[in-house]
């Protein structure tokens, strides 16, 4: 549980990041929209939910593509933009824009060597297959390789259930985990051949978010999507999905309802460093 100055400062840091993320992509003309909890804040409360604790946005693969080769340039000194491509040990399928010299350390990543920065997570859409044996391929191999890339960078996984469920799931779990690194799997073997099963050049519609394990849940087409309309997060503005009730609606039901206390969750990270750059709560 967070102490409450200590969520302002982690969402402070969020929107000043989203704030550049959002200026970048303006100025080269990539399409982006926020995503999950961060798309019900803007819309239910025109900012962070209360409780959450970080920021995602999505974009079409190739919009996510011309980021990486075109944003760096653009960025303010404060800011890194990071995936499996730039940095080698990343634990991810997607990527993120961090704030640099910050750490967010989620209890489940407390043993990483990888420390990944506060900032906010940018999810590549790919093409769904029209086939429906292709998509079922499709989503096998990425939820594999997606599966082995998060064990490779995580020496004990949280597993749910009762205990003798998770022990025994939890010592297969590090079993795989010290197996990759005894064969000297690297992280960016495993992300690259995860991305290689997501792409779908066919003439598909409809985008879908295969770092999850249900991207047809998580899935848009690009109309419903784009042009996206501009909407007011706290201080400042993101872009939020054209047809947002359609798609949240889909993704979560009744995303209107306040959940009860007991679902109202965010990644409590085990320990956080807001580094130089941090920008003061604002309230």
């Amino acid at each position: 549980m967070y102490r409450p100055e200590d969520l302002k400062r982690i969402q402070a840091c969020g929107r000043y990041v989203m704030e550049e993320l959002d200026r970048v992509c303006t100025e080269l003309g990539i399409n982006y929209v926020v995503y999950g909890g961060s798309a019900i804040g803007a819309v239910r409360h025109q900012g962070f939910i209360p409780w959450d604790d970080d920021v995602d946005v999505c974009m079409p693969r190739e919009d996510y593509e011309r980021l990486f080769r075109e944003a760096p340039a653009l960025l303010g000194d404060h800011f890194e933009l990071m995936d499996y491509r730039t940095h080698p040990d990343y634990p991810k399928t997607f990527g993120l824009l961090g704030l640099r010299e910050s750490a967010f350390i989620p209890k489940v990543a407390a043993r990483r060597k990888f420390r990944v920065p506060i900032g906010v997570d940018i999810f590549p859409l790919d093409s769904l297959a029209e086939d429906p044996a292709q998509r079922a391929r499709q989503k096998r191999a990425t939820w594999l390789w997606g599966r082995l890339l998060y064990l490779y960078g995580t020496p004990t996984a949280i597993v749910s259930g009762p205990w003798a469920v998770r022990a025994g799931i939890g010592a297969v779990l590090q079993l795989i985990h010290h197996g990759l690194h005894l064969m000297r799997v690297k992280p960016q073997t495993l992300a690259a051949k995860w991305e290689r099963a997501a792409r779908y050049e066919g003439t598909s519609n409809v985008l879908g978010d295969f770092s999850t394990r249900d991207p047809e849940r998580w899935s848009a087409s690009y109309d419903e999507m784009f042009p996206a309309q501009r909407m007011t997060f706290d201080d400042i503005s993101v872009m939020v999905a054209k047809e947002y009730d359609s798609v949240l609606s889909r993704q979560f039901g009744t995303y209107m309802d306040i959940p009860p206390k007991d679902q109202q969750v965010n990644h409590e990270a085990q320990a956080v460093m807001f580094g130089p750059y941090a920008p003061e709560a604002r309230c």
